[in-house]
């Protein structure tokens, strides 16, 4: 077990968390969904106070130079805290993900076996920016029926205090503990948390790639989450262009600051002449800098150089690059190279393409002929999502409420024992499923 300063706050804290999470485990749906009506109704009383402490936290971060993608995360608008308010309402009308039997067998007469699913305890979510987050985790967390200790980062700590505290009233009108939900405000309090393996079940981090290797490398509890967002988007021998040219443009320059973005646009050399002109007017129009190989830049003569760095980059801003490939094959290798395993698309008519992309390209989402600004548990009728998980162990993609359960084994018998089974004289199990 990891030694911890006893005397640490951080510790009442999380044992405080971790007290409030096994009661919120065995509450009703009823009682968690009245959770969720409370704390959205609790945001709406609270949304100039949330507003008004994001506008403080974008006048200290434009104080300090911060970098534009991050600003943008920064940033809260009406409709974006509308929107997650809606999130919370749209949760509480999930299916609730506790207490399903995914096993119910007869192992002998009157010796029974289920397996259930059940919460996993106390979450660690740390994130950096998008205040609106920590609204779609709680929401989640409490539904799933979880503790939560959340870390913002430093350049939303109001907009985050002001969030929590509103989500914190509205649960003391409850049966869930408010106490089920904490915020951390200091990086020294983030390094606290990565030892609390004795209290906290699962960490989330949402951030750099760097962070995210951080904190895998300094903690032994269970990491869950993606480092890089470098997505593609792959434009077929056979793509219809009056759909590639539009899904580009709102695949790279609907909201360029987020994780399912596109950063590399790949060509088929045959299309590439006619739609590459079309592709960089419509992005140019949007205010795109556009960056391509050397066969790019004999078809696009004014635009920058594409690096090596550039495939490995995840911009998170108003930057493209391209390059042209000879055949979906380089592509696929381009993709499964260069790519975080997020989300990578292909635009084509033939359903062939289609499925060698889909089998051969190893990412967590993987579209045909639509925008990767789709991959988001928000779209996918989550509700809302606590991250994206590239790993290759489940779950993977955006993380909701599934991915916060695990699964308990409950047997039943009347005086049964093991020694009944072996020897030889053992008796048989029947290991009949029940219908």
């Amino acid at each position: 077990m990891t030694i911890v300063d006893i005397a640490s706050p951080l510790i009442t804290i999380a044992g405080q968390t971790r007290q409030a999470a096994s009661k919120l485990a065995i509450l009703s749906t009823e009682a968690k969904n009245q959770a969720l009506v409370a704390i959205a109704q609790a945001l709406e009383s609270a949304k100039d106070e949330i507003l008004q402490a994001n506008v403080a936290d974008c006048e200290a971060a434009t104080s300090v130079g911060i970098p534009k993608p991050l600003y943008k995360r920064l940033q809260l608008d009406e409709h974006e805290l509308r929107d997650a308010i809606a999130g919370v309402r749209d949760v509480g009308k999930l299916d609730d993900p506790i207490g399903k039997v995914q096993i119910h067998r007869e192992l002998d007469t009157g010796l029974t076996l289920k397996r259930i699913t059940c919460p996993l305890g106390v979450l660690g979510i740390i994130f950096e920016a998008r205040p609106e987050a920590a609204i779609q985790i709680v929401s989640l967390a409490i539904k799933s029926g979880n503790g939560v200790i959340l870390k913002g980062g430093k350049e939303a700590v109001r907009s985050c205090e002001a969030i929590v505290k509103a989500i914190k009233q509205g649960l003391s009108q409850t049966a869930v503990n408010p106490d089920a939900v904490q915020l951390l405000t200091t990086r020294e309090e983030t390094l606290e948390l990565l030892k609390l393996d004795k209290y906290v079940d699962l960490i989330i981090p949402r951030g750099s790639n760097s962070f995210v290797r951080f904190v895998q490398d300094n903690t032994r509890i269970p990491v869950l989450g993606h480092a890089d967002g470098i997505c593609h988007l792959y434009i077929d021998r056979a793509a219809d262009l009056s759909k590639a040219v539009p899904i580009t443009v709102d695949a790279k320059a609907q909201y360029p600051a987020v994780c399912n973005a596109i950063e590399t646009l790949l060509v088929h050399q045959s299309i590439a002449t006619e739609f590459l002109p079309k592709a960089a007017d419509a992005l140019q129009e949007r205010h795109v800098e556009l960056r391509g190989d050397k066969r790019t830049l004999e078809i696009l003569p004014n635009i920058k150089t594409a690096t090596k760095t550039d495939w490995e980059t995840e911009y998170n801003d108003f930057i493209l690059s391209i390059k042209i490939v000879d055949s979906i094959e380089d592509a696929i290798a381009h993709i499964n190279e260069y790519g975080s395993r997020h989300t990578d698309a292909i635009i084509s008519e033939d359903l062939v393409s289609v499925e060698t992309f889909f089998g051969l390209v190893n990412s967590a989402n993987i579209f045909h002929n639509c925008s990767t600004r789709f991959s988001d548990g928000f779209r996918y009728g989550f509700g809302a999502e606590v991250g994206v998980s590239t790993q290759q162990m489940p779950p993977r993609g955006p993380v909701g409420l599934e991915g916060l359960v695990t699964y308990k084994y409950q047997m039943t018998g009347d005086g049964h024992i093991v020694a009944t089974y072996t020897g030889a004289n053992a008796k048989a199990f029947t290991h009949q499923d029940f219908v």
